[in-house]
């Protein structure tokens, strides 16, 4: 392909990489309030949390016992848009992903593309882990919190500071935990090894526990050390995972005779360069026919 066909490709899997994100923020949209097949609504799910809370300590009225505080105007349809385009990504994300990755996909070897799915699958499940993980802090979070108040504060959360503060949270947790997928491949491309690894290992998880101090959104102490303890535990595999992973590279290289060998020296492989042999010039390939596009599309 030509790097105009390149570029009109890139344009048709925005174009359906988009109107896949928008179909699944429309959906959401309208999941806040339904409760589809008797599991509870978008909204109920996201202000769980905050009705987690102690009765006696948030603000209620009538026979509503868990609301959250609208102090501008919209901001209930803001808050609804923004939550439902958050999950309608989510729930799409299979659909403009594959977009992605068809896109990128032809430029990479066979190798290549199964390293890539391995990555995105493992990166995918460690960020859902994360993301759940910082659902159930959540609530620990917020009557940790609430409580330094005494009897001498009444909780009544604004919308926007609510739905901010869990975001944020479900955010830094679910990128958080990609550190071992990272390590592991610094390991596997030979950056790092398991020696060095285990040789700065207090010293990292120190850096985990400031790093956790520093990235949670909230002040309170418990989603600080229910992230750097998961991180620790996270790094401990990864380091785990980079002592096999070495181990068996050491085997391999004994195996083939060279794992003695010097830096300097050149490993005894043979120099002869190959005879070159005629090969028939293949036919042109036809060239890919353009989309049905104009050119102001």
């Amino acid at each position: 392909m030509s790097l105009k066909d390149h570029l009109y490709d890139l344009r048709s899997r925005l174009a359906w990489g988009l109107l896949f994100i928008a179909i699944g923020a429309i959906f959401g949209f309208f999941w806040w309030q339904w409760r589809l097949f008797g599991l509870p609504s978008l909204g109920d799910v996201v202000i769980a949390p905050y009705c987690g809370i102690p009765l006696d300590n948030r603000l209620h009225q009538g026979d509503v016992a868990c609301q959250l505080l609208q102090t501008e105007p919209f901001e209930g349809f803001m808050i609804r848009l923004k939550v439902g385009a958050a999950a309608g990504m989510a729930l799409t994300s299979p659909l403009w992903l594959n977009q992605v990755w068809r896109f990128i996909a032809p430029g990479l070897y066979s190798k290549e593309r199964k390293f890539a799915l391995v990555f995105v699958f493992a990166a995918s499940v460690l960020f859902i882990c994360g993301a759940v993980l910082a659902f159930y802090v959540v609530p620990q979070g917020l009557n940790v919190l609430v409580g330094f108040g005494d009897e001498k504060f009444l909780t009544a959360l604004s919308g926007g500071a609510y739905i901010n503060f869990v975001l944020a949270l479900l955010l830094i947790f679910g990128v958080s935990f990609e550190l071992p997928l990272v390590v592991v491949m610094l390991n596997q491309v030979g950056v790092v090894s398991y020696e060095k690894l285990n040789k700065w290992r207090r010293g990292i998880i120190f850096a985990l526990f400031v790093f956790a101090a520093i990235a949670t959104p909230g002040t309170d102490p418990i989603s600080m050390v229910f992230l750097a303890v998961a991180l620790t535990l996270l790094f401990e595999l990864a380091i785990q995972m980079a002592r096999v992973h070495d181990r068996r590279a050491a085997k391999r290289l004994a195996a083939e005779g060279l794992a003695e060998l010097d830096d300097n020296e050149p490993a005894p492989f043979d120099y002869t360069p190959s005879s070159i042999e005629e090969e028939p010039v293949e036919a042109p390939a036809t060239p890919r026919k353009r989309p049905d596009y104009d050119d102001a599309t």
